[in-house]
Protein backbone atom coordinates (compact mmCIF):
# COMPACT_ATOMS: atom_id res chain seq x y z
CA UNK A 1 0.00 0.00 0.00
CA UNK A 2 1.73 3.48 -0.75
CA UNK A 3 2.35 5.80 2.10
CA UNK A 4 -0.22 8.72 1.36
CA UNK A 5 2.12 11.25 3.06
CA UNK A 6 4.60 10.36 0.21
CA UNK A 7 1.42 10.80 -2.09
CA UNK A 8 -0.09 14.00 -1.45
CA UNK A 9 2.38 17.06 -2.30
CA UNK A 10 1.32 20.90 -1.61
CA UNK A 11 1.68 23.02 -3.47
CA UNK A 12 2.22 26.52 -1.39
CA UNK A 13 1.68 30.25 -2.76
CA UNK A 14 5.13 31.77 -4.53
CA UNK A 15 6.38 34.96 -4.33
CA UNK A 16 5.70 35.85 -7.90
CA UNK A 17 7.45 39.89 -7.61
CA UNK A 18 10.54 41.07 -5.69
CA UNK A 19 9.37 40.74 -2.27
CA UNK A 20 5.84 40.00 -2.42
CA UNK A 21 3.84 39.03 0.33
CA UNK A 22 0.42 37.89 -0.83
CA UNK A 23 -1.58 37.32 -4.06
CA UNK A 24 -5.09 36.93 -4.11
CA UNK A 25 -6.74 33.98 -5.95
CA UNK A 26 -8.70 35.21 -8.87
CA UNK A 27 -9.72 31.71 -10.84
CA UNK A 28 -9.09 28.14 -10.50
CA UNK A 29 -8.33 26.25 -13.91
CA UNK A 30 -9.09 22.83 -11.76
CA UNK A 31 -11.29 21.20 -9.38
CA UNK A 32 -10.77 18.33 -6.69
CA UNK A 33 -10.26 14.71 -9.14
CA UNK A 34 -9.06 16.57 -12.41
CA UNK A 35 -5.99 15.25 -13.23
CA UNK A 36 -2.95 17.79 -13.45
CA UNK A 37 0.85 17.78 -15.43
CA UNK A 38 3.90 19.12 -14.21
CA UNK A 39 3.47 23.27 -15.94
CA UNK A 40 0.09 23.24 -16.24
CA UNK A 41 -1.37 26.19 -15.06
CA UNK A 42 -4.09 25.18 -12.48
CA UNK A 43 -5.05 29.11 -11.11
CA UNK A 44 -4.86 32.77 -11.99
CA UNK A 45 -3.39 34.97 -8.90
CA UNK A 46 -3.71 38.45 -8.80
CA UNK A 47 -0.18 40.35 -6.80
CA UNK A 48 0.23 43.83 -6.15
CA UNK A 49 1.72 44.51 -9.05
CA UNK A 50 -0.19 42.50 -11.83
CA UNK A 51 -2.10 39.20 -12.31
CA UNK A 52 -0.74 35.69 -12.94
CA UNK A 53 -0.74 32.61 -13.90
CA UNK A 54 0.58 29.68 -11.49
CA UNK A 55 1.93 25.89 -13.08
CA UNK A 56 2.15 23.15 -10.87
CA UNK A 57 5.16 21.04 -10.65
CA UNK A 58 3.79 17.74 -10.29
CA UNK A 59 1.68 14.80 -12.16
CA UNK A 60 -1.35 13.39 -10.54
CA UNK A 61 -5.16 14.37 -9.31
CA UNK A 62 -5.88 17.43 -7.44
CA UNK A 63 -6.82 16.35 -4.13
CA UNK A 64 -7.63 19.51 -2.71
CA UNK A 65 -8.20 23.44 -2.84
CA UNK A 66 -7.39 25.05 0.08
CA UNK A 67 -8.49 28.07 -0.76
CA UNK A 68 -11.50 29.85 -2.81
CA UNK A 69 -12.02 32.36 -5.17
CA UNK A 70 -11.55 35.54 -4.14
CA UNK A 71 -9.40 34.74 -0.96
CA UNK A 72 -6.04 36.43 -0.14
CA UNK A 73 -3.74 34.31 0.46
CA UNK A 74 0.15 34.84 1.94
CA UNK A 75 3.36 33.84 0.44
CA UNK A 76 4.21 30.42 1.58
CA UNK A 77 0.48 29.34 2.41
CA UNK A 78 -0.81 25.70 0.89
CA UNK A 79 -2.78 26.11 -2.12
CA UNK A 80 -3.76 23.15 -3.95
CA UNK A 81 -2.72 19.31 -3.23
CA UNK A 82 -1.83 17.23 -5.25
CA UNK A 83 -2.32 13.29 -5.07
CA UNK A 84 0.67 11.66 -6.95
CA UNK A 85 -0.71 8.24 -7.23
CA UNK A 86 -4.46 8.25 -8.16
CA UNK A 87 -4.36 4.58 -8.90
CA UNK A 88 -3.41 3.48 -5.90
CA UNK A 89 -7.01 4.09 -4.51
CA UNK A 90 -8.14 7.33 -2.01
CA UNK A 91 -6.34 8.46 0.42
CA UNK A 92 -9.17 10.18 2.39
CA UNK A 93 -10.80 13.33 3.17
CA UNK A 94 -9.15 16.63 2.49
CA UNK A 95 -9.39 17.62 6.49
CA UNK A 96 -6.79 14.72 6.69
CA UNK A 97 -4.02 16.66 4.83
CA UNK A 98 -4.64 20.17 6.31
CA UNK A 99 -1.13 20.96 8.57
CA UNK A 100 -1.66 22.64 12.03
CA UNK A 101 -0.44 25.98 10.85
CA UNK A 102 -3.03 26.31 7.92
CA UNK A 103 -5.68 25.03 10.05
CA UNK A 104 -4.87 27.81 12.49
CA UNK A 105 -4.71 30.55 9.84
CA UNK A 106 -8.07 29.07 8.34
CA UNK A 107 -9.39 29.79 12.07
CA UNK A 108 -8.10 33.18 12.23
CA UNK A 109 -9.53 34.29 9.06
CA UNK A 110 -12.67 33.22 10.07
CA UNK A 111 -13.48 34.59 12.94
CA UNK A 112 -13.20 32.86 16.75
CA UNK A 113 -13.65 29.03 17.06
CA UNK A 114 -15.06 27.36 19.57
CA UNK A 115 -12.26 25.06 19.69
CA UNK A 116 -12.41 24.34 24.02
CA UNK A 117 -15.65 22.88 23.39
CA UNK A 118 -14.55 20.47 20.42
CA UNK A 119 -15.48 17.03 22.50
CA UNK A 120 -18.86 18.27 23.31
CA UNK A 121 -19.23 18.98 19.77
CA UNK A 122 -18.31 15.82 18.85
CA UNK A 123 -20.60 14.04 20.88
CA UNK A 124 -23.50 15.86 19.72
CA UNK A 125 -22.54 16.04 16.26
CA UNK A 126 -22.39 11.79 16.62
CA UNK A 127 -26.03 11.35 17.57
CA UNK A 128 -27.34 14.67 16.32
CA UNK A 129 -29.79 16.84 18.86
CA UNK A 130 -32.51 13.44 18.23
CA UNK A 131 -30.37 10.64 17.57
CA UNK A 132 -29.91 11.92 13.85
CA UNK A 133 -27.06 11.59 11.40
CA UNK A 134 -23.86 13.44 12.00
CA UNK A 135 -23.28 17.22 11.05
CA UNK A 136 -20.55 18.14 8.71
CA UNK A 137 -17.66 18.79 10.08
CA UNK A 138 -15.15 21.53 8.40
CA UNK A 139 -11.67 21.85 8.46
CA UNK A 140 -10.90 24.23 11.46
CA UNK A 141 -13.80 23.59 13.03
CA UNK A 142 -14.47 20.53 15.66
CA UNK A 143 -13.58 17.18 15.47
CA UNK A 144 -12.51 15.80 12.04
CA UNK A 145 -14.35 13.57 9.77
CA UNK A 146 -12.50 10.46 10.96
CA UNK A 147 -13.01 10.81 14.61
CA UNK A 148 -15.14 7.61 15.79
CA UNK A 149 -13.97 6.97 19.25
CA UNK A 150 -16.20 8.98 21.91
CA UNK A 151 -14.21 10.24 25.07
CA UNK A 152 -15.39 8.75 28.05
CA UNK A 153 -17.58 10.17 30.80
CA UNK A 154 -17.08 10.31 34.33
CA UNK A 155 -19.24 8.73 36.70
CA UNK A 156 -20.84 10.47 39.78
CA UNK A 157 -19.96 8.98 42.96
CA UNK A 158 -22.89 6.90 43.74
CA UNK A 159 -24.47 6.97 40.39
CA UNK A 160 -24.80 3.08 38.78
CA UNK A 161 -22.79 2.25 35.79
CA UNK A 162 -24.16 3.44 32.65
CA UNK A 163 -25.13 6.86 30.82
CA UNK A 164 -25.56 9.78 33.43
CA UNK A 165 -29.16 11.71 32.49
CA UNK A 166 -27.09 14.50 32.67
CA UNK A 167 -23.28 15.32 31.75
CA UNK A 168 -20.86 16.35 34.33
CA UNK A 169 -19.21 19.92 33.98
CA UNK A 170 -16.56 20.17 32.54
CA UNK A 171 -13.46 22.12 33.53
CA UNK A 172 -14.59 25.99 31.98
CA UNK A 173 -13.35 26.71 28.83
CA UNK A 174 -10.26 28.98 27.70
CA UNK A 175 -11.83 31.73 26.08
CA UNK A 176 -11.29 33.04 22.99
CA UNK A 177 -9.27 36.67 22.21
CA UNK A 178 -12.97 37.59 20.86
CA UNK A 179 -15.42 35.79 22.39
CA UNK A 180 -19.34 36.47 21.48
CA UNK A 181 -22.61 34.46 21.57
CA UNK A 182 -23.58 32.59 18.84
CA UNK A 183 -27.50 32.54 17.82
CA UNK A 184 -28.79 29.01 16.91
CA UNK A 185 -28.87 28.51 12.91
CA UNK A 186 -31.45 26.93 10.51
CA UNK A 187 -28.99 23.44 10.30
CA UNK A 188 -29.80 23.28 14.38
CA UNK A 189 -26.04 23.11 15.21
CA UNK A 190 -25.81 25.79 17.37
CA UNK A 191 -23.11 27.65 15.11
CA UNK A 192 -23.78 28.57 11.77
CA UNK A 193 -21.51 26.41 8.87
CA UNK A 194 -19.46 27.98 6.77
CA UNK A 195 -15.80 27.65 4.87
CA UNK A 196 -13.59 30.10 6.24
CA UNK A 197 -13.50 32.53 3.09
CA UNK A 198 -17.14 32.63 3.26
CA UNK A 199 -16.99 33.57 7.63
CA UNK A 200 -14.67 36.36 6.26
CA UNK A 201 -16.39 37.55 3.57
CA UNK A 202 -19.42 37.76 6.13
CA UNK A 203 -17.24 39.72 8.65
CA UNK A 204 -16.35 42.01 5.60
CA UNK A 205 -19.99 42.91 4.67
CA UNK A 206 -21.46 43.07 8.42
CA UNK A 207 -23.59 39.98 8.01
CA UNK A 208 -24.54 37.75 10.81
CA UNK A 209 -24.48 33.88 9.32
CA UNK A 210 -26.70 33.00 11.77
CA UNK A 211 -29.86 35.19 9.96
CA UNK A 212 -28.46 33.67 6.46
CA UNK A 213 -30.55 30.52 4.72
CA UNK A 214 -27.92 27.83 3.73
CA UNK A 215 -28.47 26.07 0.48
CA UNK A 216 -25.33 24.18 0.16
CA UNK A 217 -24.93 20.70 0.82
CA UNK A 218 -26.34 19.71 4.40
CA UNK A 219 -26.83 22.96 5.48
CA UNK A 220 -23.30 25.07 4.54
CA UNK A 221 -23.33 28.52 3.58
CA UNK A 222 -21.91 29.62 0.40
CA UNK A 223 -20.75 32.86 -0.89
CA UNK A 224 -23.86 33.32 -3.00
CA UNK A 225 -26.34 32.98 0.21
CA UNK A 226 -24.13 36.14 2.06
CA UNK A 227 -24.41 37.81 -0.57
CA UNK A 228 -28.34 37.18 -1.08
CA UNK A 229 -28.28 38.05 2.69
CA UNK A 230 -26.76 41.37 1.73
CA UNK A 231 -29.87 42.17 -0.88
CA UNK A 232 -32.60 41.37 1.35
CA UNK A 233 -30.73 43.49 4.52
CA UNK A 234 -33.00 46.83 5.13
CA UNK A 235 -31.30 50.12 4.61
CA UNK A 236 -30.65 51.73 7.20
CA UNK A 237 -32.23 55.69 7.45
CA UNK A 238 -29.11 57.60 8.72
CA UNK A 239 -26.73 56.79 5.54
CA UNK A 240 -26.44 59.28 2.48
CA UNK A 241 -28.73 58.64 -0.43
CA UNK A 242 -27.73 56.28 -3.20
CA UNK A 243 -27.25 52.03 -2.46
CA UNK A 244 -24.67 49.95 -3.44
CA UNK A 245 -24.35 46.40 -3.64
CA UNK A 246 -21.05 43.93 -3.92
CA UNK A 247 -21.30 42.02 -6.64
CA UNK A 248 -19.94 38.38 -6.54
CA UNK A 249 -15.97 37.98 -7.79
CA UNK A 250 -15.70 41.81 -8.02
CA UNK A 251 -14.35 44.54 -6.34
CA UNK A 252 -16.55 47.15 -7.77
CA UNK A 253 -20.32 47.94 -6.43
CA UNK A 254 -23.47 48.22 -8.37
CA UNK A 255 -25.29 51.41 -7.63
CA UNK A 256 -28.96 51.06 -7.17
CA UNK A 257 -31.33 54.51 -6.11
CA UNK A 258 -32.28 54.23 -2.89
CA UNK A 259 -35.98 54.79 -1.20
CA UNK A 260 -36.55 57.97 0.27
CA UNK A 261 -33.79 58.95 2.20
CA UNK A 262 -32.74 55.37 2.96
CA UNK A 263 -29.37 54.31 1.63
CA UNK A 264 -26.88 51.49 1.49
CA UNK A 265 -23.08 51.44 1.33
CA UNK A 266 -20.64 48.32 1.14
CA UNK A 267 -16.91 48.53 2.02
CA UNK A 268 -14.48 47.02 -0.54
CA UNK A 269 -11.57 45.45 0.50
CA UNK A 270 -8.52 47.40 -0.75
CA UNK A 271 -5.81 44.78 -2.19
CA UNK A 272 -4.24 43.94 -4.92
CA UNK A 273 -3.32 46.41 -7.56
CA UNK A 274 -5.58 49.03 -5.87
CA UNK A 275 -3.83 48.63 -2.79
CA UNK A 276 0.12 49.17 -4.34
CA UNK A 277 -0.95 51.99 -6.07
CA UNK A 278 -2.40 53.65 -3.06
CA UNK A 279 1.15 53.20 -1.10
CA UNK A 280 3.28 54.18 -3.81
CA UNK A 281 0.88 57.18 -4.70
CA UNK A 282 1.67 58.17 -1.13
CA UNK A 283 4.69 57.26 -0.72
CA UNK A 284 5.62 59.65 -3.73
CA UNK A 285 3.53 62.61 -2.81
CA UNK A 286 5.13 62.93 0.30
CA UNK A 287 8.27 62.00 -0.21
CA UNK A 288 9.20 63.39 -3.88
CA UNK A 289 8.94 67.50 -3.76
CA UNK A 290 6.54 67.99 -6.73
CA UNK A 291 6.43 70.30 -9.49
CA UNK A 292 4.18 70.71 -12.40
CA UNK A 293 4.04 72.76 -15.44
CA UNK A 294 1.07 73.25 -17.96
CA UNK A 295 1.76 74.51 -21.49
CA UNK A 296 -1.70 74.39 -24.61
CA UNK A 297 -0.06 73.66 -28.07
CA UNK A 298 -1.25 73.53 -31.19
CA UNK A 299 -0.82 70.25 -32.93
CA UNK A 300 -3.18 70.42 -36.12
CA UNK A 301 0.02 69.43 -37.91
CA UNK A 302 0.33 66.11 -35.69
CA UNK A 303 -3.04 65.54 -36.35
CA UNK A 304 -2.55 65.56 -39.61
CA UNK A 305 0.49 63.70 -39.70
CA UNK A 306 -1.55 60.93 -37.69
CA UNK A 307 -4.33 60.68 -40.26
CA UNK A 308 -1.35 60.56 -42.98
CA UNK A 309 0.79 57.16 -41.12
CA UNK A 310 -2.95 55.44 -40.60
CA UNK A 311 -3.11 55.44 -44.37
CA UNK A 312 0.94 54.36 -45.00
CA UNK A 313 0.63 50.64 -45.89
CA UNK A 314 4.05 50.12 -44.19
CA UNK A 315 2.23 50.59 -41.07
CA UNK A 316 -0.96 48.84 -42.12
CA UNK A 317 -1.66 46.60 -38.70
CA UNK A 318 0.13 49.26 -36.34
CA UNK A 319 -1.86 51.23 -32.95
CA UNK A 320 -1.47 54.92 -34.81
CA UNK A 321 -2.84 57.56 -32.66
CA UNK A 322 -1.98 60.99 -30.96
CA UNK A 323 -0.76 58.90 -28.03
CA UNK A 324 2.20 57.63 -30.30
CA UNK A 325 3.59 60.84 -31.43
CA UNK A 326 3.32 62.31 -27.80
CA UNK A 327 5.52 59.52 -26.93
CA UNK A 328 7.98 60.08 -29.51
CA UNK A 329 8.01 63.71 -28.76
CA UNK A 330 8.85 63.04 -25.08
CA UNK A 331 11.47 60.71 -26.22
CA UNK A 332 12.58 63.40 -28.44
CA UNK A 333 12.68 65.91 -25.30
CA UNK A 334 14.38 63.54 -23.47
CA UNK A 335 17.71 62.78 -25.72
CA UNK A 336 17.83 66.90 -26.01
CA UNK A 337 17.73 66.62 -21.90
CA UNK A 338 19.53 63.82 -20.83
CA UNK A 339 19.62 65.18 -17.51
CA UNK A 340 16.10 64.51 -16.56
CA UNK A 341 15.92 60.88 -17.18
CA UNK A 342 17.46 60.09 -13.72
CA UNK A 343 16.84 58.36 -10.17
CA UNK A 344 17.60 59.76 -7.08
CA UNK A 345 18.99 57.40 -4.57
CA UNK A 346 18.22 58.67 -1.16
CA UNK A 347 20.79 55.89 0.86
CA UNK A 348 24.02 56.98 -1.07
CA UNK A 349 22.30 60.69 -1.40
CA UNK A 350 23.47 60.44 -5.72
CA UNK A 351 21.74 61.17 -8.42
CA UNK A 352 21.39 58.49 -10.79
CA UNK A 353 21.76 59.52 -14.39
CA UNK A 354 19.76 56.89 -16.83
CA UNK A 355 21.17 55.80 -19.98
CA UNK A 356 18.37 54.54 -21.31
CA UNK A 357 14.47 55.45 -21.33
CA UNK A 358 11.70 52.96 -20.20
CA UNK A 359 8.94 54.64 -20.97
CA UNK A 360 5.60 54.00 -18.93
CA UNK A 361 2.44 53.84 -20.08
CA UNK A 362 -1.00 54.42 -17.50
CA UNK A 363 -3.10 51.61 -18.56
CA UNK A 364 -6.83 52.11 -16.94
CA UNK A 365 -7.72 48.33 -16.00
CA UNK A 366 -10.52 46.84 -14.26
CA UNK A 367 -8.08 45.86 -11.53
CA UNK A 368 -7.18 49.19 -11.31
CA UNK A 369 -4.48 51.51 -12.62
CA UNK A 370 -1.45 49.95 -13.87
CA UNK A 371 1.28 51.53 -15.15
CA UNK A 372 3.75 49.02 -17.29
CA UNK A 373 6.65 50.02 -19.24
CA UNK A 374 8.51 49.81 -22.70
CA UNK A 375 12.29 49.24 -22.61
CA UNK A 376 14.91 50.93 -24.12
CA UNK A 377 11.74 52.92 -25.63
CA UNK A 378 14.33 55.60 -26.57
CA UNK A 379 15.85 53.27 -28.96
CA UNK A 380 12.89 52.26 -31.30
CA UNK A 381 11.64 53.23 -34.49
CA UNK A 382 8.52 54.77 -34.60
CA UNK A 383 7.08 51.33 -36.50
CA UNK A 384 8.65 49.75 -33.36
CA UNK A 385 7.28 52.29 -30.83
CA UNK A 386 3.83 51.68 -32.23
CA UNK A 387 4.11 47.41 -32.42
CA UNK A 388 5.12 48.11 -28.39
CA UNK A 389 3.00 50.58 -27.07
CA UNK A 390 -0.21 47.85 -28.85
CA UNK A 391 1.24 45.16 -27.47
CA UNK A 392 1.13 46.68 -24.18
CA UNK A 393 -2.05 48.57 -24.06
CA UNK A 394 -3.78 45.09 -25.02
CA UNK A 395 -1.35 42.78 -22.58
CA UNK A 396 -2.81 45.52 -19.98
CA UNK A 397 -6.41 45.02 -20.97
CA UNK A 398 -6.41 41.38 -20.50
CA UNK A 399 -4.98 41.69 -17.47
CA UNK A 400 -2.00 39.76 -18.65
CA UNK A 401 0.72 42.24 -17.90
CA UNK A 402 3.84 40.51 -15.93
CA UNK A 403 5.36 41.81 -12.68
CA UNK A 404 8.86 42.60 -15.10
CA UNK A 405 6.61 44.63 -17.39
CA UNK A 406 6.22 46.97 -14.50
CA UNK A 407 9.10 47.35 -13.01
CA UNK A 408 12.22 49.59 -13.69
CA UNK A 409 10.50 52.22 -15.26
CA UNK A 410 12.38 56.03 -15.90
CA UNK A 411 9.42 57.97 -17.12
CA UNK A 412 5.53 57.95 -17.75
CA UNK A 413 3.08 59.25 -19.80
CA UNK A 414 -0.65 59.25 -17.98
CA UNK A 415 -3.62 60.12 -21.35
CA UNK A 416 -6.19 61.55 -19.40
CA UNK A 417 -7.66 63.08 -22.98
CA UNK A 418 -9.21 59.54 -23.47
CA UNK A 419 -11.75 60.75 -20.64
CA UNK A 420 -12.46 64.40 -21.78
CA UNK A 421 -10.55 65.46 -19.30
CA UNK A 422 -8.04 68.99 -20.44
CA UNK A 423 -5.12 68.50 -18.06
CA UNK A 424 -4.08 67.51 -14.77
CA UNK A 425 -0.85 67.33 -12.03
CA UNK A 426 0.04 63.76 -12.20
CA UNK A 427 1.98 61.85 -9.41
CA UNK A 428 5.27 60.55 -9.90
CA UNK A 429 5.54 56.53 -9.89
CA UNK A 430 7.95 55.89 -7.30
CA UNK A 431 11.59 56.05 -8.72
CA UNK A 432 10.65 58.28 -11.55
CA UNK A 433 12.09 61.59 -13.01
CA UNK A 434 9.05 62.70 -14.52
CA UNK A 435 5.41 62.50 -15.84
CA UNK A 436 3.52 63.74 -18.53
CA UNK A 437 -0.33 64.16 -18.59
CA UNK A 438 -1.91 64.50 -22.43
CA UNK A 439 -5.27 66.15 -22.42
CA UNK A 440 -7.59 65.67 -24.81
CA UNK A 441 -7.63 67.13 -28.20
CA UNK A 442 -9.71 70.12 -28.60
CA UNK A 443 -10.75 72.10 -32.08
CA UNK A 444 -11.09 75.71 -30.65
CA UNK A 445 -10.07 79.03 -31.50
CA UNK A 446 -6.65 79.81 -32.18
CA UNK A 447 -4.60 82.67 -33.63
CA UNK A 448 -2.59 80.77 -36.64
CA UNK A 449 -0.60 83.06 -38.67
CA UNK A 450 -2.38 86.49 -37.38
CA UNK A 451 -5.83 85.26 -38.40
CA UNK A 452 -7.83 83.45 -35.73
CA UNK A 453 -8.82 80.25 -37.06
CA UNK A 454 -10.14 76.81 -35.84
CA UNK A 455 -7.05 74.34 -34.82
CA UNK A 456 -6.50 71.26 -32.45
CA UNK A 457 -5.33 72.35 -29.79
CA UNK A 458 -4.55 69.73 -26.54
CA UNK A 459 -2.99 71.05 -22.92
CA UNK A 460 0.53 69.34 -21.96
CA UNK A 461 1.33 68.46 -17.68
CA UNK A 462 4.78 67.73 -17.01
CA UNK A 463 5.57 66.75 -13.23
CA UNK A 464 8.93 66.16 -12.10
CA UNK A 465 11.03 65.62 -8.67
CA UNK A 466 12.14 68.86 -7.78
CA UNK A 467 15.37 67.39 -6.32
CA UNK A 468 16.88 66.85 -9.25
CA UNK A 469 14.91 68.45 -11.96
CA UNK A 470 14.79 71.75 -11.64
CA UNK A 471 12.76 74.76 -12.94
CA UNK A 472 15.24 75.70 -15.67
CA UNK A 473 15.06 71.75 -17.22
CA UNK A 474 11.65 70.86 -16.55
CA UNK A 475 10.67 73.66 -18.71
CA UNK A 476 12.79 72.91 -21.44
CA UNK A 477 11.69 69.55 -21.80
CA UNK A 478 7.84 70.51 -22.00
CA UNK A 479 8.80 73.28 -24.27
CA UNK A 480 10.55 70.66 -26.53
CA UNK A 481 7.57 68.37 -26.63
CA UNK A 482 5.29 70.89 -27.37
CA UNK A 483 7.83 72.26 -30.25
CA UNK A 484 7.57 68.93 -31.63
CA UNK A 485 3.69 68.31 -31.38
CA UNK A 486 3.33 72.04 -33.32
CA UNK A 487 5.86 71.02 -36.15
CA UNK A 488 6.19 67.40 -36.31
CA UNK A 489 9.33 67.90 -38.79
CA UNK A 490 11.17 67.85 -35.92
CA UNK A 491 10.78 64.41 -35.16
CA UNK A 492 13.20 64.18 -37.87
CA UNK A 493 15.41 67.46 -37.44
CA UNK A 494 15.65 66.96 -33.62
CA UNK A 495 16.31 62.95 -34.04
Amino acid sequence: MTDTSTRIREFRMPDVGEGLTEAEILKWYVRPGDTVADGQVVCEVETAKAAVELPIPYDGAVHELRFEEGVTVDVGQVIITVDTDPSAGPVGSPAKVVDAATAAGAADTAGSVDTAGADTDADEAEDGPEGGKRQPVLVGYGVSASSTKRRPRKQRPGEPNGRAEAPVPEPAPVPEPEPAPVPASPNGAGRPLAKPPVRKLAKDLGIDLATVTPTGADGVITRDDVHAAVAREPAPAAEAAGRTEPVAGRTAPVVRPASGDAARETRIPVKGVRKATAAAMVSSAFTAPHVTEFVTVDVTRTMRLVRELKEDPDLAGMRINPLLLVAKAFLVAIRRNPEVNAAWDEENQEIVQKGYVNLGIAAATPRGLIVPNIKDAGARTLPELATALGDLVATAREGRTSPADMQGGTVTITNVGVFGVDTGTPILNPGESAILAFGQVREQPWVHKGKVKPRHVTTLALSFDHRLVDGALGSRVLADIAAVLERPRRLITWS
